[in-house]
């Protein structure tokens, strides 16, 4: 039940984040192109890179079950966001935009997993 329990508080957190973060881009560039979308699937493939490196060390709280849970599961699966990224990329293609959304999928693609490598990689660095 205690995962449970992670799982959910990390998910309210990381779905109000989301909705802090994409609205504030929004705000602030516009919304012809959806970069708070990808400003968020990157931030988290970082941060998940990060989790991802601490949670090697079996001495790290992320080596755990439940903060595990919190962190991953939770909060970077609320937090980050496939299906709109899959339904950002289908309208620009409907909207006649298929080099915009073929350049979103491989921008979206390459960054994010760049971002993940540089989160181990920042770990690594500072152990």
């Amino acid at each position: 039940m205690s995962g449970l329990i992670s799982v959910v508080l990390g998910s309210v957190l990381g779905a109000m984040a989301r909705y802090f973060v994409s609205g504030f881009v929004a705000r602030r560039i516009g919304e012809t192109f959806p970069w708070g979308t990808l400003l968020i699937n990157v931030s988290g493939a970082f941060v998940i890179g990060i989790f991802g490196g601490l949670a090697r060390d079996p001495a790290s709280a992320l080596a755990m079950p439940n903060p595990w849970l919190f962190a991953v599961t939770g909060f970077l699966g609320a937090y980050t966001t496939v299906s709109s990224f899959s339904l950002q990329t289908l309208a620009l293609a409907r909207d006649g935009e298929q080099a915009r959304a073929a350049g979103y999928v491989i921008v979206s693609v390459a960054l994010a997993l760049s971002a993940a490598a540089l989160g181990f990689a920042l770990v690594d660095a500072l152990k």
